[in-house]
């Protein structure tokens, strides 16, 4: 499992270090593993050129004493003050001790440039005279903490900021190595005493351990049965791509009601299909909306599914008939998930998402008492308790029409099996994304645009790389 810290935990952690070790141990700790890192990017180090931006914090220090260690080991370093009278005085000494020079600008043949510039507690994005610096390079930049100009907390970029080909963090990863861009992420060990975090990130291993497995006396009743109230005879194929996803993610059972059910034993005969809810029969957990239109009979499906003690994932156009209705998940006994986009989020909270996306979604949940997937490259699960989950996806090849419907059907199968709603809603994310990678990449070896059946066609290949993690 992954955990992310806030700055403020962070600091906690390292008072009692800072308290019992002699000054300066740490931050030499900490750039012994920077330069470790960065040698490691350099690959032969004697003789290769670095450029340290330095500001005026800590991370300015590790950024000197990670090129004063490199300096020794036969590298050309070089730095640029940004703030030349606040420098870490003694990081500094050692830099200059070494032979380091100090220079305006980054010099034309530099191999890699350490980006010192703001650590955990700035904000805002650069300030000019930083920026500057920064503009025109053509270098891999690795980062200390985080890429300066980007928000810790919420990833957001306001204004200028570094873009980092690595950022070396330190003691625990924070909110923005989720949020945002930050290159390969190395993580260094400097024996902080962190807690666990509500912040979260499943791991392959977290979800594997996770998900049901047929046992030797389950049958396909144990195991879930996964409803699906889903597409029109206008749109058919959200019902086929999102009943498909269940099919695919549980060995159980799918039962289909509406509207495109011929559509749906064509393609998946497994599934028992009906025309209306009346004959469905018994299910656990209904999965809603992909599909399915605005008008009345598509209210009243939505009214029927929320009405009953079963979990309920929202999603598509059943999250805009309950952007009317919001009383309609009011005091639910049993778990709704709601899947939005930022333009359904907007009409579900009456405002945009904006840049905190980890704070809209714990609002919109708290709000309706449900768990909400915010959808993103970076999804972001939040209940009205409990941990928020976040998911990056590490590329876009899921943005595409008709991917959502497969994400709520195995959010649904999920739900089904008995899985608590906010790892359901993560689990399913996180085998999504693994599916749309796998997709993009068959059949290689280039990645290249995919489409909503073919992250279908990949789903059991990605459930079963991932449980074979566990």
């Amino acid at each position: 499992m992954r955990h992310y810290h806030t700055a403020d935990a962070i600091r906690a952690a390292e008072a009692p270090l800072l308290a019992s070790q002699p000054d300066g141990a740490l931050m030499r700790r900490a750039a012994y593993g920077l330069a470790t890192v960065i040698a490691g990017e350099l690959g032969t180090v004697a003789g290769r050129r670095i450029c340290a931006v330095v500001g005026s914090g800590d991370n300015g220090g590790d950024a000197l004493w990670a090129a004063t260690f490199l300096r020794r080991r036969g590298v050309h370093a070089t730095a640029v003050l940004l703030s030349p009278d606040r420098t870490h005085p003694a990081a500094l000494a050692a830099f200059r001790k070494a032979g380091g020079r100090l220079v305006q600008n980054i010099p034309a043949a530099t191999d890699l440039v350490i980006d010192g510039v703001v650590g955990i507690s700035g904000r805002g994005g650069l300030r000019p005279d930083a920026a500057a610096v920064f503009e025109g390079c053509g270098a891999p930049v690795v980062a200390v903490d985080i890429p300066s100009g980007i928000d810790v907390h919420t990833g957001a970029e306001d204004g200028p900021h570094v873009q980092a080909a690595v950022t070396v963090t330190f003691g625990g990863l924070k909110p923005v190595h989720a949020l945002a861009d930050c290159g390969r992420i190395e993580l260094i060990d400097i024996g902080l005493d962190l807690a666990p975090s509500d912040l979260r990130g499943f791991e392959a291993a977290d979800v594997a351990a996770r998900w049901p497995i047929p046992g030797p006396r389950d049958d396909k009743y144990t195991q879930g049965v996964t409803g699906v109230l889903a597409g029109s005879a206008t749109y058919p194929g959200a019902a086929i791509l999102s009943t498909g996803a269940a099919v695919a993610a549980t060995s159980g059972m799918v039962r289909y009601a509406g509207s495109a059910a011929h559509d749906v034993v064509s393609h998946w005969p497994e599934v028992i299909a009906t025309p209306d809810t009346d004959t469905v029969g018994r299910v656990q957990a209904w999965v809603v909306g992909p599909g399915l239109g605005t008008d009345e009979s598509a209210f009243a499906t939505l009214r029927f599914a929320l009405s009953s003690d079963l979990p309920v994932i929202v999603d598509a156009d059943a999250l805009t008939l309950l952007a009317a209705a919001p009383e309609l998940v009011d005091g639910r006994s049993a778990p709704t998930v709601l899947t939005p986009h930022a333009g359904e989020y907007q009409r579900l909270a009456g405002t945009d998402v904006g840049a905190d996306r980890v704070g809209a979604a714990r609002t919109l949940a708290e709000t309706l008492g449900a768990t909400v997937l915010l959808k993103g490259n970076v999804t972001v699960i939040a209940s009205p308790t409990g941990p928020v989950y976040l998911n990056p996806a590490g590329q876009s090849w899921a943005a595409t029409a008709g991917s959502g419907d497969v994400l709520s059907g195995v959010i649904g199968a999920l739900l089904a099996a008995g899985v608590p709603a906010a790892e359901a809603a993560a689990m399913a994310a996180f085998v999504h994304a693994r599916a749309a990678a796998l997709a993009a990449a068959d059949p290689g070896p280039n990645p290249a645009p995919t489409s909503a059946g073919g992250i279908l066609a990949h789903l059991r290949a990605a459930i079963a790389s991932t449980i074979g993690k566990g």
